[in-house]
């Protein structure tokens, strides 16, 4: 069975270092519009001072999606998830805009 690819839109930058890793948006003060950060290696996150919601998308090393948050609050946390090998942090609403799904595969 073919899988649904879905297209990012968006301009990805990529977190593939420590410190970049570590800062991700944080201190930010203006939300993300148009633009996501693809971390690498990551299983989860946390949005301690980040200052407005993202979205969540982990996935595995063949880009397939394994799990969504949607509209994840400044100051929580997500649990890790042991089948993702990295993480895209989106705009809040692209995972329901772009119809991101789990099993779908994400093209950037």
């Amino acid at each position: 069975m073919e899988k649904n690819i879905v297209h990012i839109p968006y301009v990805i930058h990529l977190a593939d270092s420590i410190m970049k890793r570590v800062i991700g948006l944080m201190f930010r003060k203006k939300p993300i519009v148009n633009e996501g950060l693809w971390i690498i290696p990551c299983n989860a996150v946390h949005m301690f001072f980040v200052r407005f919601p993202i979205d969540i998308v982990f996935i595995n090393k063949q880009n397939e999606v394994v799990k969504v948050y949607h509209s994840l609050k400044p100051w929580k946390m997500t649990k890790p998830v042991k089948t993702a090998y990295s993480t895209l942090e989106l705009p809040d609403g692209s995972i329901k805009k772009l119809g991101i799904e789990i099993g779908c595969i994400v093209k950037f």
